[in-house]
């Protein structure tokens, strides 16, 4: 039994955990997700509203600019970080932004030692799963910055947590109510889609939950609470979606934007960037099924990686298998194993691309608790199952061992990996700030990642389109764009390391409506646009 002193010495530690993780790894925005979410926060804090000056994709792209943000991704983490300015008074400032993230993170933390009492039964099973959430490994050098690792971690982690109780108490004919758990999956299922757009997932998995009872549970006694429970969470799931389908209904006519469906069809990952956006069934199949094949082969190997050696910490990989076997009949855990096989098949079979080149790892942020606990109780079913082998073995002594060996490995790969990627305070480059100079202060510019663009200069602008340059007079036109930035040029000046190899003629025989400009920085080249 843990004590509620142990317990709130648990909270204290996750608290000074998450804080030395986020801000002593993270200290500004370091990739083209964090900028975005960092940029729109920063609008909203400063009275411009939900609203971006760049375009980073042409998918659901609007049809001028300035324009509504979050047309592709989803706006609770920029609302996480506005609102961690809003409330310190300090607009632009990646701490105050962070803060949030850490309390989420914490919070993560705790689910993951909740978690590990509720499977093991014993304080060393919440202890260890707690650290081990805490210690993740390869995410650790994800948690502080402003993306949907945090959030989405904590709303879809307990969204399977209270569907998994809820599920149980109603399997079991328990006497105590499971509707407010129902309830309390369908609102964070709902704060999960607002963070991530493949959250609505976990509503799926509260309907595929009713059916597996139906089917194999002779949940046909149960029908009538059964149907509640999926409604309640429905229910709960769409009076919390309903803000944000009303903002989308009154600017673009629909619910939510389903521009982002075309991710189904890409060809490459950097379709995302095609111009027109016209990725469809046809361009996927037009030699065949096969680029259908070799696409979703490229994404199942890198996804198994993803599996082994981020969710799994490698050496936890079997452990967490064999212990989510060993309970797979559980109601409680049904839903987090219907999540998992749902998730990672989505990631793999449907969004490819999208799903092995990030969205799988964001993702999975909301199975690290879950992994941490099943790690830990399938730790002491492989001791069980040796010790019953090797009559010299003390199976007590040997999991409190391999529990703190457990911890400790994972402490150090996260060490390596979290200070080896630290992000450090960021400030305008050289590049930038000569930029800055350079162009007009309401100029817009096509470059390779306008989201950090404009977070280092207030310079909006359009993504660099992987098309032919012939398309870039119409797209300047469209969005009023002066100036093409080439960044990454080699040496010989043919090729650019940070343009599509679609534009890497410009940099020798450039366009009449393309007037190079003079820049100091030789891997750099400039162009006026001109009609």
């Amino acid at each position: 039994m843990i004590t509620r002193r142990e317990r709130g010495l648990f909270i204290l530690i996750a608290l000074l955990g998450a804080l030395l993780v986020t801000r002593g790894l993270v200290n500004g925005p370091g990739f083209t997700d964090v900028f975005y979410h960092l940029n729109a926060a920063n609008r909203l804090v400063t009275g411009q509203g939900l609203t971006d000056d760049y375009l980073w994709t042409y998918i659901s792209a609007p049809e001028q600019l300035p324009a509504l943000s979050h047309l592709y991704w989803m706006p609770l983490t920029s609302l996480s970080a506005a609102l961690g300015m809003w409330l310190t008074n300090s607009p632009n400032n990646y701490a105050a932004a962070q803060w949030p993230f850490t309390l989420m993170f914490a919070a993560t933390i705790y689910v993951g030692f909740a978690l590990g009492e509720r499977l093991g039964q014993s304080r060393r099973h919440a202890w260890v799963a707690g650290l081990v959430t805490l210690f993740s490994g390869f995410f650790t050098r994800f948690w502080g910055a402003i993306d949907t690792f945090a959030p989405y971690a904590i709303v879809a982690a307990l969204s399977l947590l209270f569907l998994g109780i809820a599920l149980q108490r109603l399997m079991s004919a328990s006497s105590q109510r499971s509707w407010l758990y129902w309830l309390l999956s369908g609102v964070m299922a709902a704060l999960a889609h607002l963070t991530r757009a493949d959250g609505v997932l976990l509503l799926l998995v509260g309907w595929s939950v009713i059916v597996w009872a139906f089917l194999f549970q002779r949940g046909y006694r149960l029908w009538k609470p059964l149907l509640l429970g999926g409604c309640v969470m429905t229910a709960a799931y769409l009076v919390t979606m309903l803000p944000w389908f009303i903002r989308n209904l009154n600017t673009i006519g629909t619910p939510m934007p389903f521009g982002g469906a075309q991710t189904i069809w890409l060809t490459t990952y950097d379709d995302l960037f095609r111009f027109p956006p016209d990725n469809s069934p046809a361009s996927l199949f037009a030699d065949g099924a096969g680029l259908f094949l070799a696409s979703r082969w490229e994404a199942l190997t890198n996804n198994l990686g993803t599996f082994i050696a981020v969710e799994g910490l490698i050496i936890m990989t079997p452990l967490m298998l064999v212990g989510l076997w060993r309970r797979r009949r559980e109601d409680f855990l049904r839903p987090f194993w219907i999540y998992v096989v749902g998730l990672h098949l989505a990631m793999t079979l449907v969004f490819p691309f999208p799903g092995y080149r990030g969205g799988l790892l964001h993702s999975a942020a909301a199975l690290v608790p879950f992994w941490a606990a099943l790690g830990v109780v399938g730790l002491d079913d492989c001791v069980e199952w040796i010790a019953r082998r090797r009559r010299n073995w003390s199976p007590g002594t040997a999991k409190q061992f391999f529990s703190v060996g457990l911890v400790l490995i994972a402490a150090a790969l996260s060490w390596v990996i979290g200070t080896g990627n630290r992000v450090g305070e960021q400030s305008p480059s050289a590049f930038h700030q000569e930029l800055r100079q350079l162009v007009e202060p309401e100029a817009r510019v096509m470059i390779n990642d306008p989201a950090q663009l404009y977070y280092f200069t207030g310079l909006g602008g359009v993504v660099l389109p992987n098309e032919s340059p012939a398309v870039i007079p119409q797209i300047a036109r469209l969005y009023g764009v002066r100036y093409l930035v080439l960044e990454g040029v080699a040496a010989d000046g043919q090729s650019s390391s940070a343009a599509p190899e679609s534009l890497w003629p410009i940099l020798t025989a450039p366009h009449d409506f393309l007037i190079p400009l003079p820049f100091s920085d030789s891997s750099v080249r400039l162009y006026e646009i001109r009609d």
